[in-house]
């Protein structure tokens, strides 16, 4: 498969190299973090990595700053390993703007599985902490750089005149499912044993459902694909293992609950 760029007789033939998106992808995940970081923990100081983390050890300002420190550290390592894959493969880089449109829907998912993921599920931190609502900031937050880097991205993407359209259509499923796992912990009690799980695309609907039945859990609820389900845990059951069966995300509303944040 190739890519090609221009029109008429200037149109070059490009190689097409799922590296090279998954490269951009990454990086722009990458930079995603690093402008949360900056921005909301130093510039704006909204909120700092470990800011709902509870005990005393956690909440002290050098405490914070370290964690705040080894966040960055480890978003560098990501960008380097990008940057590296972008390296290796430099004589068969794909044309610029496709890049760049990879790089913004990478920006894109970085914010939703920050926020539904880090946010919402682990609850370590809220865009603005000691808000009456936190939840609104979340939300603005996704609208404003979450939805418009995606549809940027999608745009860029069809505008290159590539099959990218399907690839950010998958992209928009990813994030989709997202969502879902976070509204899950929005609507599920919080006293309540409902457990998102999003496993990977690859995985077939049989296999889905008997990473379920390994635990003894109960499907509530299932999409299409099978591939996101609701399930209902028993209380000996370790909703972690699931990520050694194929989930890729695993939300227990039981112990974080999107609205249980809504307080100050």
């Amino acid at each position: 498969m190739t890519e090609t760029t221009g029109s008429g007789a200037d149109k070059v033939s490009l190689p097409d190299s799922t590296s090279h998106r998954f490269a951009a992808t990454v990086l722009g995940f990458a930079l995603g973090g690093f402008f949360d970081g900056i921005l909301l923990h130093q510039v704006l100081q909204w909120h700092h990595f470990l800011s709902l983390v509870p005990g005393e050890q956690y909440q002290n300002l050098e405490a914070q700053v370290l964690a705040d420190g080894l966040f960055h550290i480890a978003i560098y390592m990501i960008a380097i390993a990008a940057l590296l894959i972008l390296w290796r493969h430099g004589d068969r880089r794909p044309a610029d703007r496709i890049l760049l449109a990879w790089a913004v829907l990478g920006f894109s998912i970085w914010q939703f599985v920050d926020v539904v993921l880090v946010h919402w599920i682990v609850g370590i931190h809220r865009v603005r902490v000691g808000v009456p609502n936190p939840l609104l900031w979340d939300l603005g937050w996704l609208v404003v750089f979450g939805v418009t880097s995606l549809v940027l991205g999608i745009w860029l993407l069809v505008r290159s005149g590539t099959d990218g359209g399907g690839h950010g259509q998958r992209a928009t499923a990813l994030i989709s499912s997202a969502v879902i796992i976070g509204a899950v912990g929005t609507l599920a009690p919080s006293e309540g044993s409902a457990t998102a799980v999003l496993f990977r695309p690859d995985m077939l609907p049989a296999e889905t459902f008997e990473a379920a039945a390994a635990l003894d859990a109960r499907v509530m609820w299932s999409d299409r694909s099978a591939r996101l389900l609701v399930l209902d845990l028993p209380p000996t059951a370790r909703s972690w293992t699931l990520y050694t069966q194929g989930a890729l995300l695993v939300g227990n509303t039981g112990v974080v609950g999107c609205l249980n944040g809504t307080r100050a």
